[in-house]
């Protein structure tokens, strides 16, 4: 471990102070799990002081149970259990809500603990223990840019610099110092300009680092699709061609395609310019369609997502807990059997991307989409949870 605001309590609870660690990390992370940890955390600190207390412990109490036995024996202050009543109220919303959360929740979330752990530590290990004031954590930028990604971005800067050497214009030396002239300054086409510096200030990922064309027509292919795995399921009116493909150990990733897709056909016998044509086309979409996602990841840091075309749903913790059964899962006995028989018992341990699962057999897009579609309304019900 790297050194972490609660590095001290390690001598007295290394549970304790690991979980601290883990929550801390995930602060910028991962706001819900961050959240919904939190709620856990304080369960089991609380657990820890009924125990303590030699009071009734029931393991069904509930956390406002709890805190309310507690609090009657007169064992809390008004701001320590306003702050168990925020971790709790913060980390139910979390366990089911399918919103964006913030990193100022997770802030808030973080500095109630800090209100918790230090009435803890003063009242049930040592008051001589020195708890630090509260300071928010610092946010560690972990995503940077790739080698490749940025030579290619250096690269379009000194074009950018070049370019702007065509407009300049030499000093007139000949005009008395005395004169005032007033010289009309020819403007700079924006054309090509703009994108050129929409791709420089590209985030990391994103900068494209190659083009594909069919006839006139092209796609960018951004770094973070480099060497994307082509799943041909992705791609419904070129999944067979793309399987014949792959079979020739031809696009199964995108850095094993051409840099033009006419003709591309070539490659397997039976088909024509009309399969390479479509497929260029499922590949743009395609293209926008991982942008897309990707963007969305990066922008609900910590999340996770199960996506079928292009829809996804937000996997909470109450979702992912979810029994994969038949019980819960009508009109599809054998996709639940073989989920289970591979290990997928839970909708955490699905695939994100749900067109996997129609390799299973007797197992097409329709029986996959109306998975998805039961999975929306299983999580439609969870959010409705009053919390």
């Amino acid at each position: 471990m790297t050194t972490y605001f609660y590095e001290f309590l390690a001598d007295i609870s290394e549970e304790f102070a690991h979980t601290l660690y883990e929550l801390e990390k995930a602060i910028y992370n991962s706001p819900r799990s961050m959240l919904t940890h939190s709620r856990t955390f304080i369960e089991v600190l609380l657990e820890k002081v009924m125990i303590h207390e030699n009071m009734t412990n029931d393991p069904y109490m509930t956390i406002v149970e709890r805190i309310q036995n507690l609090d009657e024996a007169g064992l809390l202050t008004p701001e320590v259990m306003n702050a168990f009543h925020e971790v709790r109220k913060l980390g139910n919303v979390a366990a089911h809500d399918t919103r964006q959360f913030r990193f100022s929740e997770s802030l808030t979330a973080w500095e109630h603990i800090h209100t918790i752990v230090k009435w803890f530590v003063e009242v049930y290990e040592s008051y001589t223990i020195e708890v630090p004031e509260y300071v928010d954590p610092v946010m560690k930028q972990e995503h940077s840019y790739g080698l490749e990604e940025m030579a290619l971005r250096f690269k379009k800067i000194e074009d950018l610099l070049k370019e702007s050497l065509a407009y300049e214009k030499p000093k007139n030396t000949e005009q008395e110092a005395t004169d005032i002239k007033i010289v009309e300054v020819e403007p700079k086409p924006k054309k090509g300009r703009i994108s050129l510096l929409d791709e420089i200030n590209e985030e990391p990922g994103f900068v494209p680092v190659r083009t594909i064309y069919y006839g006139k027509d092209s796609v960018e292919i951004p770094y973070f699709l480099r060497d994307a795995f082509l799943l041909p399921q992705r791609f419904e009116e070129s999944e067979r061609f793309l399987i014949r493909l792959g079979g020739e150990q031809q696009a199964r990733i995108m850095s094993e395609l051409p840099s033009s897709l006419e003709n591309f056909h070539l490659r397997v016998t039976r088909y024509n310019e009309t399969h390479s044509e479509t497929f260029f086309h499922e590949l743009k979409e395609f293209v926008q369609e991982e942008i897309r996602r990707k963007k969305l990841i990066n922008s609900r840091p910590g999340e996770l997502f199960l996506f079928f075309k292009s829809s996804e749903i937000v996997v909470t913790d109450d979702l992912g807990n979810v029994d994969l059964s038949t019980e819960n899962f009508t009109g599809m006995p054998g996709l639940i059997e073989q989920l289970n028989d591979d290990g997928i018992y839970k909708v955490r341990h699905l695939p994100k991307e749900l067109l996997i699962l129609g390799k299973y057999h007797r197992v097409g897009k329709g029986r996959v989409e109306s998975f998805f579609e039961q999975l929306r309304q299983i999580q439609e019900d969870l959010v409705k949870v009053t919390v």
